[in-house]
């Protein structure tokens, strides 16, 4: 008996004659994935991937928790490969299965036959392979319905397939299928779920993250290269621009109405982060905003800041509350990150009474009193480049 993992594609499976070219990038995912883990073999076939692993000591335990962040997966299970005859299959079972029906009460059958040549039909199958199970764990009852465990045999083409129940994947495209987009990430809990949720639809996400010592630390920095290692668990390897924005807020402060210094803020970082997108080959400008959560995320004060964007800005939280976007960070591991107690930009020099109704030609007029060209191009070309794994 060899072991492999079948991974039901889901999504991909709508992709019609490109649905090929999708497989190919999440094949080619996994396979980097699990390059620590050893040679695989994958093939795609009825909208079911299977990696058969070429390697002995290859690590089933360590390949499934890999691929529990992989997007394009809807679901995966190990399984057993046996050959196609009925005793083997029979014996196998119950053996196989032994540690997930051991710890459940009821449990059934159900057989798939893709191999039409196959001497018994697939109620055949599920009610032999049924028996060998109760034969084994006499404690155990069928129930049709609702059981603890559904035990699937698939007779395919070349073996005949044992598993339990599948494992929920990530969901959502294979990442490299969705373009490429620059997320604009503070260390607050917005951004990161942000980045998540694009990367989600197959989006190669670059960072920018804007910093301004002394008033912000390097624990803070770091908080949001930790936030980033949390997020490329999903997205794979994120390149990450830091740009220094302390030289910008102090000549806000100097020579602009307080009650504007956040939205012509945000004006510089959309056009810092546009020149930076669009040099390294990005399509589109992504936030962590959602309406009317701050001052600064008004209508009007979105459309002041979108409107210095050369590229589409994309909102994935946009229509979201703060309990919704928690629960996502919760649930990829980045809100005990993101509370840590050090400030980012966004919070340094912060109006009393912000303007909450905009317009952009308010906004154009403040900012005559600045270099705005020079200091944006200074922004760029001193922004210090790493990559976040």
């Amino acid at each position: 008996m060899k072991e492999i993992i079948l991974i039901k594609n889901g999504e991909l499976a709508l992709k019609g004659l490109n649905r090929s070219s999708f497989e190919s990038v999440l094949a080619k995912t996994i396979r980097r994935r699990f390059a620590q883990l050893g040679k695989v073999n994958i093939v795609c076939q009825q909208s079911t991937m299977t990696i058969d692993p070429q390697e002995a000591d290859f690590d089933m335990d360590k390949a499934i928790s890999v691929l529990e962040k992989v997007f394009g997966i809807a679901g995966f299970q190990r399984a057993a490969a046996v050959e196609k005859d009925m005793a083997v299959i029979l014996d196998t079972a119950p053996k196989y299965l032994a540690e997930q029906l051991e710890s459940i009460s009821t449990f059934k059958v159900e057989a798939k036959r893709s191999d039409k040549k196959f001497p018994l039909k697939s109620p055949e199958i599920s009610r032999d392979v049924g028996e060998a199970i109760l034969n084994a764990y006499p404690d155990l009852t069928v129930d049709v319905h609702n059981p603890d465990l559904t035990v699937t045999v698939e007779i395919r083409d070349n073996y005949a397939y044992i598993r339990g129940d599948q494992i929920k994947g990530a969901g959502g495209m294979p990442v490299g299928t969705g373009g490429k987009a620059a997320i604009l990430i503070s260390g607050g809990i917005d951004s990161p779920v942000a980045a998540w949720m694009m990367s989600k639809r197959g989006v190669v996400l670059d960072a920018i993250h804007f910093a301004s010592p002394p008033f912000t630390s390097p624990q803070s920095e770091q908080k949001v290269h930790d936030l980033l290692a949390q997020v490329a668990k999903y997205s794979g390897n994120i390149a990450l621009f830091t740009v220094a924005f302390t030289d910008i807020q102090q000549k806000i402060r100097a020579n602009c109405p307080e009650e504007l210094f956040t939205l012509i803020m945000r004006r510089f970082m959309m056009r810092i982060s546009n020149e930076i997108a669009k040099n390294n080959g990005c399509q589109a400008l992504v936030t962590g905003e959602s309406i009317g959560q701050v001052a600064s995320q008004t209508m009007p004060a979105l459309a002041c800041t979108d409107a210095v964007a050369e590229m589409p800005v994309f909102r994935p939280l946009i229509a979201m509350d703060k309990e919704e976007i928690i629960r996502i960070s919760r649930k990829i591991e980045t809100f005990d990150i993101s509370i840590r107690p050090y400030e980012d930009c966004c919070t340094v020099f912060t109006p009393k009474h912000p303007r909450t109704r905009p317009t952009v030609e308010m906004l154009v007029e403040a900012e005559k009193a600045l270099d705005v060209d020079a200091l944006v191009k200074e922004a760029v070309e001193t922004a210090r480049f790493e990559i976040i794994k």
